[in-house]
């Protein structure tokens, strides 16, 4: 291993430029070091077409005639400041060379100031992490339970005062509460450094940096360790697929396009007002890759969620004109290349890490392995959060013609490693809470989300949901405010965070409901053609051969029409009795807990099945059933 931090020689330089070196953190940036027995700073910053540059902060005044930097091989600017020490910011002052002068944020920084200011600050504070027996266990677990709970970090919950928490707050609260409500995962949003609040951190200046609004990055690691003490996964969304056109960061960074395409046909997102990274450079390439690194080895970070891997996927994403690729099509081939180059190394250097995609084409091999796969862990499954919402926000009268989008994800589940995301992007902008999008009055809202709530979580795929939609809150998530807690004192929104509850226990006890979530095996559909009653039935299975602890299962049946069906008939595999593992109709999730008064399957076939049992289907309602044994023959009726 190599002495931290990594030497300014050609030889280091050297690998950096030819993507050999993928902690380029650990040779850029602003190292604490010791020179000649002098205590300082080392600075080092990549900027080929500068004119010049200086490095400015409190320690000289910001005077950008006291310490110029050298020019180095590659490209590449360093300096050593002895008067600088922890604590103080910075900035690079770059001559482009377009002739203007700009202060530059450390690309590389570490902690930055708290907007609307944007220096950087020399930091390296230890930490003392307590999570080893975690960290050696973590894996992507394809066939562990799964639950994620999405939380933007800014908007949670808040202080007194309307401040953003500490991290350490956070770390307790939210830890107390994903523990309660049996999430095994936390994906957090806006952690990067970030400039605009309004982003939700999807536009980042400080890719190696915690956003300095909720502490220092130790007060971040405190936040990690933590959540690992207890027993929770912690992933975050990461964005390479394009940053802000804010000055002081990395656009235009030498008066030139240096880490973004040169071209708008391929460098500029009009939709997003942001820049595209030029995954054709290596640099860029080993900046990003270390940017990765850094979360997952140094922050202990379980995984990454990839934002927007659509738009680096394809040259004409949401675009007129564009540019082809070498063979005249519409794929991006480096941006391509880099995703597989990310995977291999990230999965390389941190074993046991989960790396999902938030993609929606249909791009073939996201999940499967490289070289001839991107090589995610999971993918997003947009389509079928499309299909679902799509129709449970229908009136239920039309649902019949749409029959076909609760079962359409069936034909192609298992061509990728998915998890069922229902995320901030649905409850936002107009689209209405998800409580909001279910048709009828306020019962009917909560009777027809209970029963989309209990689908999901019954679906192949791993789970998450975004804050607030646990508890239905009503309202669109607001960035600028804390969630809407006092609501959880009201029966109507306590049902529904019972229910979520009860939803992520089963998940999580039943083998069934989680082990076969990417086996073509692990679900049976019973019913999947009853149209004209908007029926559903199927078995989820756990595909493992029964000496592998294999062979149990459960029965879904659900019912999305506000329509009562007595003694409605449903095939099953086994006689026997049943009994109700859940139902979305009980009392205590804010139903009317319509009774059945008879469990036993009949020896008569149904749906292709050899028995069947005689349900009461409370309208609106989902019941998941788990058979309990057989009747003795004598007994069948």
């Amino acid at each position: 291993m190599s002495p931290f931090p990594l030497p300014l020689d050609h030889g280091h330089l050297q690998k950096l430029v030819t993507a050999d070196l993928v902690r380029p953190d650990h040779l850029l940036g602003a190292h604490p070091v010791t020179q000649d027995g002098v205590e300082g700073v080392r600075f080092a910053v990549w900027a080929p077409n500068a004119q010049q540059v200086s490095v400015v902060g409190d320690f000289n005044g910001w005077n950008g005639l006291d310490h110029p930097m050298e020019r180095l091989d590659f490209g590449f600017w360093g300096a050593f400041v002895p008067e600088a020490q922890h604590g103080q910011r910075y900035k690079f002052r770059v001559t482009g060379v377009d002739g203007r002068t700009v202060d530059k944020m450390d690309p590389y920084g570490t902690f930055t100031e708290v907007r609307p200011n944007t220096a950087s600050i020399i930091w390296r504070q230890p930490f003392e992490w307590t999570d080893d027996e975690w960290m050696a266990s973590r894996t992507p677990g394809f066939d562990r339970p799964m639950s994620i709970y999405e939380v933007h970090v800014g908007s949670w919950a808040r202080r007194d005062d309307g401040w953003f928490l500490n991290y350490r707050d956070l770390a307790h609260r939210l830890a107390d509460y994903v523990t309660y409500m049996g999430y095994t995962h936390v994906e957090l949003l806006g952690v990067m450094e970030h400039p605009f609040d309004g982003s939700w951190g999807y536009q980042v200046t400080g890719y190696y940096a915690p956003t300095s609004r909720l502490g220092a990055p130790e007060d971040f690691a405190y936040l990690v360790n933590h959540l690992h003490e207890r027993g929770i996964g912690v992933l975050l969304d990461w964005v390479p697929g394009h940053f802000p056109t804010d000055e002081a960061g990395l656009a235009h960074f030498d008066g030139s396009p240096l880490y973004e395409y040169a071209d708008p046909r391929k460098g500029y997102h009009f939709d997003w007002n942001t820049y595209i990274f030029d995954y054709g450079r290596n640099e860029v390439v080993m900046f990003l890759i270390g940017s990765a690194l850094k979360w997952v080895q140094d922050f202990h970070v379980d995984g990454l969620r990839v934002d927007a891997v659509a738009s680096m996927l394809y040259l004409d994403f949401s675009r007129t004109e564009w540019i082809p690729n070498i063979h005249g099509g519409r794929e991006n081939l480096e941006a391509i290349a880099f995703l597989k180059r990310l995977n291999e190394v990230v999965h390389h250097m941190a074993p046991g890490v989960t790396m999902v995609a938030e993609e929606s084409t249909a791009f073939p091999g996201v999940t499967s392995p490289t070289p001839f796969g991107l090589g995610f862990d999971y993918k997003w499954a947009m389509g079928w959060m499309n299909d679902t919402l799509h129709y449970f926000e229908l009136d239920p009268v039309y649902r019949k013609y749409e029959h076909h989008k609760l079962t359409f994800f069936n034909v192609y589940r298992t061509t990728e490693k998915y998890v069922l995301a229902i995320s901030h992007d649905e409850v936002v902008h107009g689209k209405k809470s998800l409580v909001s999008k279910m048709p009828g009055d306020w019962y009917m809202q909560r009777a027809g989300y209970r029963a989309f709530l209990a689908m999901m979580w019954t679906t192949p795929g791993k789970k998450l949901l975004f804050m607030g939609q646990e508890f239905a809150q009503g309202t669109e998530w607001n960035e600028a405010q804390e969630l809407p807690w006092s609501v959880t004192d009201i029966p109507e929104h306590r049902g529904v965070m019972n229910l979520v509850r009860r939803l992520n226990a089963l998940y999580a006890e039943r083998p069934d409901l989680h082990v076969g979530d990417t086996w073509a095996e692990g679900q049976l559909w019973v019913i999947g053609d009853d149209s004209d009653n908007s029926v559903y039935a199927y078995v989820r299975r756990d595909p493992r051969p029964t000496a592998e602890g294999g062979g149990t299962w459960s029965l879904t049946v659900a019912n999305l029409t506000p329509v009562y069906r007595e003694g409605y008939h449903v095939g099953v595999p086994q006689g026997g009795e049943y009994r109700m593992l859940l139902s979305t109709d009980d009392g205590e999730y804010g139903g009317f807990g319509t009774q059945q008064p008879d469990l036993t399957a009949r020896q008569e076939g149904w749906n292709g099945q050899t028995h069947h049992l005689r349900l009461n289907l409370p309208p609106m309602s989902v019941l998941i059933l788990d058979h309990v044994g057989e009747t003795p023959r004598s007994e069948e009726r």
